[in-house]
């Protein structure tokens, strides 16, 4: 298993997930990054964090200045890109992706492509709510894929783009 940092809009998305816990045999343990954690204002995400900061599978990242200004750099050279430009909680998750390998955990469409923009970044893998509904269904946790998703759907309000769904043969 691997290491993760997740974001705000994946965190915010996936604590509504009433299986959310299966994440934990996808990865050892997920880290929260500071400026991600003073985001949250949702109770139920709060009390997850706390859950699993208490049982150890979540890990709080303290952003020191080297990774402070390597993720500023990242939302200044964002902002010269014809594509959605990052924001820094996203950019911070990068670096630390980049700097610790781990796998970035996010539903930003800026923070999904900036591998394939920044080839310093080329590296990091980077994973939205379905990319791991998948590997949780490749890995026998998940039974029924296309059920999952619906229920995934309906729970968090998220709707999947039709290109992501096709990428699974899903549509």
């Amino acid at each position: 298993m691997s290491n993760a940092v997740m974001d705000t809009s994946f965190l915010l998305d996936w604590v509504k997930y009433n299986k959310n816990s299966l994440i934990f045999h996808i990865f050892d343990l997920i880290y929260i990054t500071e400026s991600v954690l003073s985001e949250i204002r949702n109770e139920k995400a709060l009390l997850w964090i706390s859950a699993n900061l208490e049982s150890n599978r979540i890990a709080i990242l303290p952003e020191l200045p080297d990774i402070i200004q390597k993720a500023n750099y990242l939302v200044t050279e964002s902002r010269r890109l014809p594509v959605r430009p990052l924001d820094f909680p996203e950019s911070i998750c990068l670096v630390y992706g980049k700097v610790l390998n781990l796998v970035v955990l996010t539903e930003n469409g800026a923070a999904v492509v900036a591998p394939y923009f920044y080839n310093e970044y080329k590296d990091v893998k980077v994973m939205r709510a379905l990319d791991v509904l998948y590997e949780l269904y490749k890995q026998g946790y998940i039974k029924d894929l296309r059920n999952e998703i619906t229920i995934y759907s309906e729970e968090t309000k998220h709707k999947f783009a039709e290109r992501d769904l096709k990428r699974y043969n899903l549509i």
